[in-house]
């Protein structure tokens, strides 16, 4: 595998955005998560093995930053479910390379542990975040973020974004 090395500065950016992108899932602030997505994005959850046989099929997917939105209202006002809480660990983040205009194609590996109001903890999905990243005078945005999971299948149902 290749990878590129980049300045100390953007490495660091990259690495907050990172646990920055943890820290909003985790405390359900969708409007900051909203801001860390560039308007024609691209969110997908998808199982490791139909992206590796690049089989469309995914768990979550969505292609603009509209979709997100609907996404949002769906979890904030219609969608019922048993509540629970996220936590997510995040690795350092791998850069794969680093383009002149500013974008920034790199992976992290994630877990997300999920606990339910009766105070029981549960590894709930484990995976990595390939990204398409932009630098911009706002920071750091995701064009494109593939949340590729490890496990065969997802206990219950996918509410919140990984």
């Amino acid at each position: 595998m290749k990878t590129t090395l980049i300045t100390t500065e953007n490495y660091l950016k990259l690495t907050q955005f990172y646990q920055t992108y943890a820290a909003v899932v985790d405390q359900a602030n969708w409007t900051a998560w909203l801001d860390m997505f560039v308007e024609d994005c691209v969110y997908k959850v998808q199982a490791r093995e139909n992206y590796y046989r690049n089989l469309p099929m995914a768990a979550l997917s969505l292609t603009s930053k509209g979709m997100l939105k609907d996404r949002i209202y769906g979890i904030t006002e219609t969608i019922f479910h048993d509540p629970y809480h996220q936590l997510h660990m995040v690795s350092s983040p791998l850069i794969l390379s680093e383009s002149d205009q500013g974008v920034i194609e790199s992976q992290a590996n994630y877990t997300v542990f999920r606990t339910k109001n009766d105070g029981i903890a549960e590894i709930y999905n484990v995976g990595r975040y390939l990204d398409r990243l932009r630098i911009t005078d706002d920071g750091i945005q995701i064009e494109s973020r593939l949340c590729i999971f490890d496990n065969e299948m997802i206990l219950n149902s996918l509410i919140y974004p990984i």
